[in-house]
């Protein structure tokens, strides 16, 4: 090597001269010359550490490398060098940037073992890093779910093995046919409760009471109640069976189901009870107020709809854009609004009386809906009205294309996710010498197939999940990456 040091006069130089070395690297077949004083900038890492124990003999060279030729004083690696080329970065730049198309736990790894800390990282690496983290983890819940609903604990009291069966029963409509037609039947109940509020507000379908007011069909109030008591014992059971209480009360969809029976329950014990306590027309406008609330079964649906829950997901991830959004549309209407109201104080008959009430105007318009209730009679109030409206179009399309991608990035992901669990699945039963999982998961108490799960645990494929065990396996690919 020119201007290299050999490993015979290392041996006798020490460690004084190990700025002034180079050293050859060959990782996965690439060839590299390294120098001593760039590697020793962050002397905690491998490449430092090979090039500081060079002295110590093989047996400290092999701790830290594959294998090394003394003849051609190369350092083998069997790593990925597409990785290597991307760490080597931190011992010129301080950092590290992760290549397009690495497997972000797969980079991971490499700098682990290459001994760089994952602080050197950049932060959108990082944050890459987390996402398939969290996919990863995502992957292992779903499968591990799966498993535990195969089989069941004989260990476990009755009680408790009921409460899962009805849990399953009613969360996860794929488990068995009748929990099939369980999911079917709440969504009819549901669409049948939503059409019945409207058909209810049509006045030939009213009827009048003692009073003289209108009120709801009695055939459609017994429907109305059919659909509650179903609500009603659907809530119940899932309360009764959810593990974690306090959680299933507390969730955003389980929230909506309180609210869709809640009004009913109000309703009739202000119809029964109230009148003693209050007026009769209180009571009337109380009932009134609470069944506007019925609106909320609609959402109901989200439940059984994998399409609404991505459109929640994109909404919810979209609030920047949205926000956004009404940051443009406030300050185009009121900019607009008070334009309009100066322009048209001119003209004799204007419609635009005040500021405030030209704001209706400029939300009509910048919305391209124009109701045509208030309009501008001068040439100056038509041109800014024609502004309006243009500006409102480029401020309502301008956050549509990243909803859209949240969207599509949120629907993708779920495909990947379901993909990749049943290929976990898949592998998992071929390790099991092609025997049912349900078997093998209902008989885990048995010893021979405790081994053999155990087995299945250790196995090395390219798409096992260190999180369903407790050891750490080395992982060379990732389902979520293909």
């Amino acid at each position: 090597m020119n201007g290299g040091s050999s490993f015979e006069e290392l041996n006798g130089s020490g460690s004084d001269c190990s700025e002034e070395v180079e050293i050859i690297v060959n990782v996965g077949g690439i060839r590299q010359i390294l120098y001593g004083d760039i590697l020793n900038r962050y002397p905690e890492t491998r490449l430092a550490e090979l090039m500081n124990c060079i002295t110590g003999g093989y047996d400290a060279i092999f701790s830290l490398c594959d294998d090394y030729d003394p003849g051609q004083k190369e350092f083998y690696f069997d790593r990925d060098p597409d990785a290597f080329k991307c760490i080597m970065e931190v011992y010129y730049y301080g950092e590290v940037h992760m290549k397009k198309g690495i497997c972000p736990i797969c980079f991971q790894n490499e700098m682990e073992f290459w001994k760089v800390d994952l602080s050197f990282l950049d932060d959108c690496c990082k944050s890459h890093l987390n996402e398939k983290k969290e996919e990863l983890e995502e992957i292992a819940r779903r499968v591990q779910t799966i498993l535990d609903d195969l089989g069941f604990d004989t260990s476990e009291s009755r009680w408790k093995r009921f409460q899962k069966y009805v849990w399953k029963f009613m969360e996860k409509p794929e488990s068995s046919f009748p929990a099939r037609v369980t999911a079917v039947l709440s969504f009819l109940f549901i669409l049948i409760s939503s059409i019945v509020m409207c058909l209810g507000t049509i006045p030939d379908l009213q009827v009048e009471d003692a009073e003289g007011n209108h009120v709801e069909h009695p055939t459609l109030d017994n429907i109305e109640t059919a659909c509650i008591i179903w609500f009603t014992i659907e809530y119940i059971l899932r309360l009764m069976s959810s593990p974690n209480k306090l959680h299933f009360a507390l969730s955003f969809m389980n929230i909506i189901d309180v609210l869709a029976i809640l009004p009913f329950y109000v309703s009739l014990t202000l119809t029964h009870l109230g009148a003693r306590m209050m007026e009769l027309t209180n009571v009337q406008q109380a009932v009134q107020a609470l069944r506007i609330m019925r609106i909320a079964r609609i959402f109901k649906l989200a439940r059984h709809s994998s399409g609404l829950q991505t459109l929640t997901y994109a909404l919810k991830s979209s609030f920047k854009e949205l926000g956004l959004l009404l940051m443009y549309l406030a300050v185009g209407i009121f900019v607009f609004s008070a334009l309009g109201y100066t322009m048209e104080q001119s003209h004799p008959e204007t419609l635009f009386k005040s500021i405030p009430q030209s704001f209706w105007w400029a939300i009509i318009t910048m919305t391209t809906v124009g109701y045509g209730d208030i309009y501008p009679k001068t040439t100056l109030g038509k041109l800014n009205a024609a502004t309006s409206f243009l500006c409102g179009v480029i401020a309502i399309a301008l956050p549509i294309h990243p909803i859209i991608n949240n969207f599509v990035k949120y629907y993708n992901k779920q495909r990947v996710l379901e993909t990749a669990t049943k290929h976990e699945l898949e592998l998992m039963e071929l390790h099991s010498s092609g025997g049912d999982l349900r078997g093998f998961r209902s008989d885990t108490h048995r010893s021979e197939d405790v081994k053999m799960w155990s087995h299945l645990k250790a196995s090395h494929s390219d798409t096992f999940i260190p999180a369903l065990s407790k050891e750490k396996h080395h992982r060379t690919r990732l389902q979520s990456c293909k």
